[in-house]
């Protein structure tokens, strides 16, 4: 429910803005959610002893606001929806990938890809989708090779364990 709340800020957000501003507005509001992640500062922001002209002060001690993200972080917490932050900046992180049609994705494996290797990947995938498309690595315990875009919905992966599986139904169907 909070992500369709978020989608109007972010709506509203996007109307009569340039791509500019509404990344600086994002990256503003990624440094206010940074703190969301403490206990406290939530316990801070649930309080009902908590004015919330404070509250706002609070939040906008994080960063240096201008008039719109000022105007928008009394907007929410007129609302009582300063809860709702993280989810605004992840629902503004997908538009302005939209609007700037550039993506981020992440390749999970179990061995470190070399340099040359993880941008021939990169390279791969932007030109079969049209896109700029940053690449990073997750080193882990994934048995093969997975890549996940997020923002386009894709997710392509080669798993040892599935392979095996799919060879002895086929074995199995011949027999």
């Amino acid at each position: 429910m909070s992500s369709t709340i978020a989608k109007r800020y972010v709506k509203a957000l996007l109307k009569d803005s340039d791509t500019k501003t509404i990344s600086d507005i994002c990256e503003k509001l990624y440094t206010i959610s940074t703190a969301y992640s403490d206990e406290k500062f939530i316990s801070i922001i649930q309080s009902s002893d908590v004015s919330k002209d404070d509250k706002v002060s609070l939040v906008l001690s994080f960063v240096d606001g201008d008039e719109k993200l000022t105007n928008f972080i009394k907007l929410v917490a007129d609302n009582k929806r300063l809860n709702i932050i993280p989810d605004v900046v992840s629902e503004l992180k997908q538009e302005i990938a939209v609007l700037t049609n550039s993506y981020t994705g992440v390749v999970y494996t179990n061995n470190e890809l070399n340099d040359a290797d993880l941008k021939s990947i990169q390279d791969k995938f932007a030109s079969k989708f049209g896109v700029e498309l940053a690449l990073t690595q997750d080193v882990g315990n994934y048995d093969g090779i997975k890549v996940d875009i997020d923002g386009l919905g894709v997710e392509i992966g080669f798993s040892k364990d599935k392979l095996k599986s799919q060879m002895i139904d086929h074995i199995l169907k011949a027999v």
